[in-house]
This record gives C-alpha cells, structure tokens and sequence, in this order.
C-alpha cells in the first residue's frame, strides 16, 4: 500500500470492530499512526495486533466516549503519546429495533448517550488540536439519517443529529480550515455477536446479513479514506442511499408511499 497518510495521526472511535476496525487496517496501511478505541478491552487486544501488521504506530485507549471525562481522556492519550492528532473518525454507535409506542424511554436515551454523546465528548477536546494540523473530523452516520423508518425512530433521530453537528462545526471552523465529512453508510456485513438494542431496552444479538445485499466494511473504509484526502464534506454510499437523498429533498411525500408499499422489507430487515 502507498504512504498518503504518513506522518498522521488518527483516532478513530469504536474501532474494535466493524467498520471502525475497517478504517483503522486502512489507514495504517497508508502509513498513519492509529489510536483505537472500544469498550471492550480483548476485542481491543485482537484488534491491535491486526493493525500491528501494518504499523507499530499503534495504540489502544480502552474507554467509553459517551463519558465526558473518557472522551477527553482519548484526545489527551493521543496527544501525550504521538504529539498531535490529525484525523478524528466518529464511529462508535448503536442501533436499536422497535416501533415507537412500543419502547421504553431508556432506548432513547442509551442510543442518544453513544451516537450523540458518544461522538461529542471526543470532538469538542479534539478540536483545538484539530485547528493546529488543518485536520479532519468524520461523522459515520447512515441512510437511516437521510429520513425517519420504521423500527428505528431512535437511531435515525441520532444520525439526523450529526448531520446538524457536522454542519455547525463545518461553518465554525472554516477560518481554522478544519476539514469535515459526513458518510452516510448503507447495510453493512456485520461481524458475529454484534448487538443492538430491543423495545424494551435489552441487548438483542443481530443476525448475519445476506453478502449479495450489504457493503463489505472494506468498501466503506476505502470511501472514508478518500473523503478524507480529497476533504469532501458529504458522500452517500449507495445507489439507492442516493436516490434516496434526492427525492427525500424534493418529494418527501413520494419516499412516505414508497416505504409504506415495501413495510414488510423494512420489518424482514429489522430482524
């Protein structure tokens, strides 16, 4: 692989696994120094010695973003270790099942405290280090943020909200030439034992997605990598995540009626 981000440092946040990992592989391939970050310390573990083939530039900060005080702390292990910090990659999140009047206010509150929360205790610490690099600040969200769907009020809700932050921070920061993007990810393969959040609050293991349908996290790594060197501000993923923005901009009520024909492909999703 080339060397396009040698030098840099990046921290990208729930990147045990997944996608995050995904994005961590990708740019220590491309010469960066990667910082990840999970909650779960074995995962973690397997994790770094992944990236470890392609860099000894590597560090682990097991801790949860959504805490203020761990978000800061993640900024602050960056910096104290590598003396800067170039890239910032919001991945870590949670998804949820369930239709509205039928989930406990708790669904709300744990999807908000990661997807939200979870992304604004790092980036606030992040960006007076961000400004002295020019560097970048990428929001992971998905098509469940371009419009409400059924089953998934809450998670879409939270994707809905970083589109707001992005833009904010994007405006704000302009003077300072801090770059921001904002990808929104389709259906992506998912590793065993991922879990997802039920109704009633409860941990709910997803099941294994069909291939032929769904991104290969290697994909979206490769999309996000690009966004960041040609400093892109939005990418949508998909064919259908595109056509999807368009029309929800334009013919709001066209996308309600084509949902409301295939509701029983959006609930055979949800499983």
């Amino acid at each position: 692989m080339g060397n396009r981000f040698s030098g840099k440092v990046a921290i990208i946040t729930g990147s045990s696994r997944g996608i995050g990992k995904a994005i961590a592989v990708e740019l220590a391939s491309e010469g960066a120094s990667v910082v990840l970050n999970g909650r779960n310390r074995e995962r973690l573990e397997l994790a770094q010695k992944e990236i470890e083939k392609h860099t000894k530039n590597v560090i682990s900060v097991c801790c949860d973003v959504s805490d203020v005080n761990e978000g800061k702390r993640l900024i602050d292990e960056t910096v104290k270790t590598f003396g800067r910090l170039d890239i910032l990659v919001n991945n870590a999140g949670v998804s949820m099942r369930g239709y509205f009047a039928d989930l406990t206010p708790e669904v709300f509150q744990s999807v908000f405290r990661t997807n939200i929360y979870g992304t604004v205790n790092p980036t606030i610490p992040a960006i007076p280090e961000l400004r002295k690099t020019n560097g970048s600040v990428i929001f992971i969200s998905s098509l469940a943020g371009i419009r409400g769907l059924p089953s998934l009020s809450a998670y879409c809700s939270s994707k809905m909200a970083l589109r707001a932050i992005a833009e904010s921070i994007r405006i704000e920061e302009h003077k300072h030439k801090i770059h921001v993007g904002l990808i929104y990810v389709g259906m992506t393969e998912i590793e065993h034992q991922k879990e997802t959040i039920g109704p009633d609050g409860s941990v709910v293991i997803l099941k294994k997605r069909d291939k032929r349908k769904v991104l290969t996290t290697e994909f979206v790594a490769k999309k996000v990598l690009k966004n960041i060197r040609k400093r892109m501000f939005i990418n949508t993923l998909t064919p259908v995540g595109k056509l999807n923005n368009f029309l929800q901009a334009r013919v709001p009520l066209l996308v309600e009626k084509i949902i409301l024909k295939n509701l029983h492909k959006f609930e055979e999703r949800s499983q």
